[in-house]
């Protein structure tokens, strides 16, 4: 098993033509989140409405960009003034730092539907480790058919009429509790900057964590990268994980959703723009797979049962993949679950067996560049099938805020 540190996977030279083509002009992901279709349910309208999405950078830089997604959208997205400041509490900015965000030069943009477009950049000094505000004004009625669900952060909408993405408060604000079609901030990082992603499943995504507190073991890590980094390039850390994520197969199907995938799609197949399209990545981390054991004959149908050796076969493209692109990938275990309340089914003693026989390949093989062992982690010595108690949010399955930095603490940053 090799434990290589993440600052040196990330520092490692790849030398490859495609790596000079993600790492274009400087520009890192210091924040992202995965595109989803709405749950069955949660799909929100709005009109002549400003959103105001809170989001916590990992890394720090110059300059500034977003990315707006239209992904799961069947018609186009309308976005008539967008802005950028630093956040001052709540959902209020700070005006001195307010910018206003062009796209192609224009104020407003018009996203067609199955597409992603990104903003021009502007010149605005971003801490790490900081909260920053984007507003955008929506003059139509705009149902946010791509959002993210879980975000664990409370945005906000205006419930006046009009444009007020430049206020420093936004007037009558209602919280939201997910990213209507943000899906990344880049910033212009330091020489030598690069990202991590996180790529996975609900533990990747912070459920189980406080909300507003920034908890997730994404963003723990993130800090201690900062608090490691020294004179050293910058590191960031991009969380992609996503509710209910499957690696070999699309989410349950929820009643309502647009394009029928419920959670969101299979992690093969985001895996290409959630992780190895993030600006400036260098390194992948991958929690994923204790859903494609879990879900079958719970909430999924019982056909679509998971072996360990499809895993395996899953986890092997994913390695191929990040391999061609230069890309350095860090397996993970897969953490306890028995007497899960997730749902009736979820943990059973043949299911138990296929995640063992899943963190025997990974802890053994040899196949991943290095291996965190999280299942170790967090398993109860007493109980190795069950979370520690200490790390338990209470539903057997996600940590809670201890949990999650225990997770960080895991990764190793020094060479060992």
């Amino acid at each position: 098993m090799r434990w290589l540190s993440l600052l040196a996977l990330a520092s490692m030279a790849v030398g490859l033509p495609t790596r000079a083509a993600i790492i274009e002009a400087g520009w890192v992901g210091t924040w992202a989140a995965a595109p989803q279709p709405p749950l069955a349910g949660t799909l929100a309208t709005y009109r002549n409405q400003s959103l105001r999405l809170i989001v916590h950078t990992s890394t720090g830089g110059t300059q500034v960009r977003i990315r707006i997604s239209n992904l799961f959208g069947t018609a186009p997205l309308v976005i008539a003034d967008a802005h950028i400041a630093r956040r001052a509490g709540g959902a209020d900015i700070d005006p001195g730092t307010d910018r206003r965000l062009t796209f192609d030069g224009h104020p407003s943009v018009t996203v067609p539907a199955r597409s992603t477009m990104l903003s021009d950049p502007v010149d605005l000094d971003i801490p790490a480790l900081s909260d920053l505000a984007i507003s955008l004004f929506l003059p139509n009625a705009t149902a946010a058919t791509t959002t993210h669900f879980l975000a664990m952060q409370t945005s906000y909408v205006s419930t006046t009429s009009g444009d007020t993405t430049a206020a420093a408060h936004l007037p009558a604000a209602k919280p939201i509790e997910s990213w209507p079609f943000l899906t990344g901030v880049d910033v212009v990082a330091a020489p030598g900057g690069s990202a991590i992603v996180a790529f996975g499943d609900s533990v990747v995504d912070g459920d189980g964590s406080s909300p507003d507190a920034d908890r997730r073991w994404p963003d723990a890590l993130a800090a201690r990268l900062q608090r490691s980094a020294g004179t050293a390039p910058a590191t960031s850390v991009l969380n992609q994980g996503l509710i209910g994520n499957r690696l070999l197969r699309d989410s349950p199907h929820q009643a309502g959703s647009p394009v029928g995938r419920g959670f969101g799609p299979a992690g093969l197949d985001r895996f290409q723009r959630d992780a190895l399209e993030q600006p400036g990545v260098r390194s992948i981390i991958i929690r994923l797979g204790i859903n494609d054991i879990g879900l079958p004959g719970a909430i999924a149908p019982a056909a679509e049962r998971a072996s360990a050796a499809s895993l395996i076969a899953g986890y092997r493209q994913l390695i191929a993949r990040a391999r061609k692109r230069g890309v350095r990938i860090v397996g993970t275990t897969l953490s306890p679950f028995e007497h899960t309340t997730i749902a009736p089914g979820y943990y059973t003693p043949a299911k138990e067996a296929v995640r063992q026989a899943v963190n025997h390949w990974i802890r053994s093989s040899g196949a991943f560049d290095a291996v965190v062992d999280f299942d170790q982690v967090l398993r109860d010595p007493a109980h190795p099938a069950r979370l520690l108690p200490g790390y338990d949010s209470g539903d057997h399955l996600h940590p809670n805020d201890a949990g999650y930095a225990a997770m960080a603490d895991a990764v190793p940053l020094t060479s060992g």
